[in-house]
């Protein structure tokens, strides 16, 4: 670890482009099940639209339009996405070793629903570091970018807000974490962020720090 960086009480792993590189195969299958009731949007404006946002949000966006998803669009995208995780779902390069290097207490907060999340960690080996230390968006009121998510997994792991590191991906995430006070390291090494330059995205909004591979946690 880098002596210059104070060491944080609690760290908080966002699941999807952070621990699993998860969120190209989220949006194709936002894609391909929006598709099926007739509605077009392609994988980059999903990434454009919902990186990091919870499925309360693409309802919301669709409503704003004046277009209501039919009732069998959540599970019909859930059981998309927990087929193509099953399937296909990798873990981020170097994070398992990140984790087991980690001295203080880790947990996740997440956008996903609890079963997306639980799959993502069990596919890929990774549950056994954080056990039952998982937080989602059902959870509180409002998702991200507001702060919520963080602050509720914080007090739940006994941990100040300023003591707090968060490792995002996502704009809404950042936002999120430091609405909630806390330090921000964004996270760009997801397969999501080859063609876009993720370094400009997260830095823009509010991250205290951005970084691309896992094998670089803790350097400067």
């Amino acid at each position: 670890m880098n002596p210059c960086r104070p060491q944080p009480d609690l760290i908080i792993f966002d699941c999807d482009g952070v621990l699993v590189d998860s969120e190209l195969l989220s949006c194709r299958c936002l894609s391909e099940v929006l598709a099926g009731f007739g509605f077009t949007l392609s994988e980059a404006q999903a990434l454009d639209l919902f990186l990091g946002r919870s499925t309360k949000a693409i309802e919301q966006h669709y409503r704003d339009l004046g277009q209501s998803l039919p009732d069998s669009f959540l599970p019909g995208l859930k059981s998309r996405v927990l087929e193509s995780f099953a399937a296909s779902l990798e873990p981020i390069p170097g994070v398992r070793a990140v984790i087991s290097g980690v001295t203080v207490p880790v947990c996740v907060a997440s956008s996903s629903d609890i079963d997306r999340v639980s799959l993502s960690l069990d596919v890929t080996d990774l549950r056994a570091h954080f056990g039952d230390r998982i937080y989602t968006a059902q959870m509180v009121a409002r998702g991200k970018p507001a702060p919520d998510l963080f602050l509720y997994a914080a007090e739940k792991m006994g941990a100040q807000p300023a003591r707090t590191l968060v490792i995002e991906d996502s704009v809404s995430g950042v936002q999120a974490g430091k609405a909630a006070g806390m330090t921000v390291w964004g996270f760009v090494g997801g397969s999501h962020y080859r063609a876009r330059d993720g370094r400009a995205i997260l830095s823009a909004a509010g991250a205290d720090r951005v970084f691309a591979h896992m094998s670089d946690f803790w350097e400067a």
